[in-house]
């Protein structure tokens, strides 16, 4: 395995990482970004399933937008945006702040999940087995930080901007010096110009094969429907649910996500082995 690779690897996980920590910081304040705004309870959920719908949009525009530039460098300056979004998050204090920066949060989240699995796929037909999940626990791992750096921010009643600014300025200058290293489709043997070719196909390019495989693929795009949801209720209500519901501390309702980051951090460093 060529030290090219091997380093396109590495930065890359260091990204997956950095999302982790991201997202973890968002979702576990929740609570916190309520009372900071004075966002109502019927207004909450609009501004929740803001962030996915958009993130679709995102992933959406990405798949377009990588026939023209490389994901490498989709990635590199959608990375920044979620740590400035999620820092606009923490430091504004009118509605229409939150507004803008949640969405800008989703646009940027999409084009960066899309792209950070693209370059995943095609460091994963170059290595000739599976990495994927390496990736994922490596995000896992970065949810564990942020939700625990969320804690320690509930637990002294920091402002959600000092609990957001020394994460960013830490992580967006590394992030972007560890995007030198990302390894687009050709640099890992053409593996991102196969992926964009099978995607093709799956999605019913012109031929019979194509609408065949794309009906094959329904029932597993329902059931990933289904845990998405899943996953994002756990994501984005455990700690309004235990802090309103079961009147926990503001500290302790970031643990169930800590927690559920931890279970699937083993999962995932597993994961590669069982494919």
């Amino acid at each position: 395995m060529t030290d090219v690779l091997r380093r396109g690897r590495a930065s890359l996980a260091f990204s997956f990482l950095v999302q982790g920590v991201a997202f973890a910081l968002l979702v576990t304040r929740i609570p916190a970004i309520q009372n900071r705004y004075g966002v109502s309870d019927a207004l909450l959920p609009v501004f929740l399933a803001a962030v996915p719908i958009l993130a679709g949009i995102g992933s959406v525009t990405t798949e377009r937008l990588v026939r023209r530039v490389p994901p490498s460098r989709v990635l590199r300056w959608s990375q920044p945006v979620v740590l400035l979004a999620l820092l606009g998050v923490g430091a504004g204090r009118d509605m229409t702040v939150l507004a803008v920066s949640l969405a800008a949060f989703g646009l940027a989240v999409g084009a960066l999940d899309a792209s950070m699995n693209m370059l995943g796929v095609s460091l994963q037909r170059a290595y000739g087995r599976s990495i994927m999940l390496s990736f994922h626990a490596a995000y896992s791992l970065g949810g564990i930080v942020g939700a625990s750096l969320a804690w320690v921010g509930a637990h002294w009643q920091l402002a959600l901007w000092v609990s957001y600014l020394p994460v960013v300025l830490v992580l967006l200058p590394a992030a972007l010096v560890g995007s030198r290293w990302f390894v687009d489709g050709d640099g890992a043997g053409g593996g991102a110009a196969e992926a964009g070719t099978g995607a093709g196909v799956a999605g019913g390019s012109p031929g019979s094969g194509g609408t065949v495989a794309f009906r094959m693929l329904l029932p597993l795009c329902l059931v990933m429907t289904v845990a998405y949801i899943g996953d994002s209720t756990v994501s984005n209500w455990s700690a309004k649910y235990l802090q309103d519901v079961l009147g926990s501390s503001e500290q302790m309702a970031t643990v169930p996500y800590n927690v559920y980051m931890v279970t699937t951090l083993l999962g995932r460093t597993l994961g590669d082995f069982g494919v």
